[in-house]
């Protein structure tokens, strides 16, 4: 494989990655209230904001990188997630 498609490949992990992260926090803000504790309406607004930008930054990376490099992307799924 060549550095450049293990550079882009690497790219699209991170973004999964990141996606990933960001779907989990939705996850747990929106099903286990018991995992927000103490925080104010101001916190949880600011966390399920936080987590929705980063979801939205990820999935554009992503498809910015399919659109893109596509040809050079082997990475198509991410735990059953079509990236």
């Amino acid at each position: 494989m060549s550095f450049k498609a293990t550079a882009l490949n690497s790219l699209m992990l991170n973004a999964a990655k990141d996606a990933a992260e960001a779907r989990t926090s939705l996850e747990i803000i929106f099903n286990h209230p018991a995992g927000i504790g103490d925080h104010s309406t101001g916190d949880l607004h600011e966390n399920l904001n936080e987590a929705l930008s980063k979801l939205a930054d990820a999935e554009d990376r992503i498809e910015c990188l399919k659109r893109n490099y596509g040809n050079f992307l082997y990475l198509k799924t991410v735990d059953g997630v079509e990236t």
